[in-house]
């Protein structure tokens, strides 16, 4: 069973900054593209960034210069670093990641369970 489980969302003021933490854990071989995509209330999810396991990035316009993601393969790991947030950013952040099983070499997406971020004053 693979399992993904985020941490570090919150109420953060506009102008802030938060950033997110999702560890992957279970039986893999791999772990191949990592992402975060966000909802907010009434609104379909949408991508926010990705990262190949060979750390190439890929943003959402509405983040490029705020959102920094990464990741570290040795702790199954990515990171959203967030800054200058706005209100506009305010929706249940979910990870996800591309994983390919072990020992049957399925390749499989999974989601975490979301966390919430609100930016408000």
């Amino acid at each position: 069973q693979v399992q993904l489980v985020e941490s570090g969302g919150g109420l953060v003021q506009p102008g802030g900054s938060l950033r997110l933490s999702c560890a992957a854990s279970g039986s893999f071989f791999s772990i191949n593209r990592m992402g975060w995509y966000r909802q907010a209330p009434g609104t379909q999810r949408d991508l926010v960034a990705t990262i190949t396991s060979g750390g190439s990035t890929n943003y959402a316009d509405s983040v490029k210069g705020r959102f920094t993601i990464s990741r570290d393969n040795a702790k199954n790991t990515v990171y959203l670093q967030m800054k200058s947030l706005k209100p506009e950013d305010t929706a249940v952040y979910y990870c996800n990641a591309e994983i390919t099983r072990w020992p049957s070499f399925a390749l499989n997406d999974y989601w975490g369970q979301g966390t919430q971020v609100s930016v408000s004053s």
